[in-house]
């Protein structure tokens, strides 16, 4: 996880919104069942949470979404 809350805590984000941006990765690499994912899928999660966070959006499932819908996934979360 530390690599996703470096990301965001570089795009100057405020604590709290950090940890929402950073469980909204979290999430979108569990949907993925990440074992090994390239640098380039993590890297487009973390940039696609950072857009929509940008633009105002703050609920990690929607963040999420968002990020999985940018790689051509359907959005499936797991618990």
């Amino acid at each position: 996880m530390v690599e996703g809350r470096h990301a965001f805590q570089e795009a100057e984000f405020d604590p709290e919104t950090i940890e929402v941006l950073a469980a909204a990765y979290e999430k979108a690499r569990r949907s993925l069942h990440d074992r090994g994912q390239p640098q380039i899928v993590r890297d487009v999660i973390a940039a696609r949470i950072i857009a929509a966070a940008q633009a105002g959006e703050r609920d990690p499932d929607k963040l999420c979404e968002m990020a999985l819908t940018a790689l051509g996934n359907k959005a499936v979360f797991e618990p």
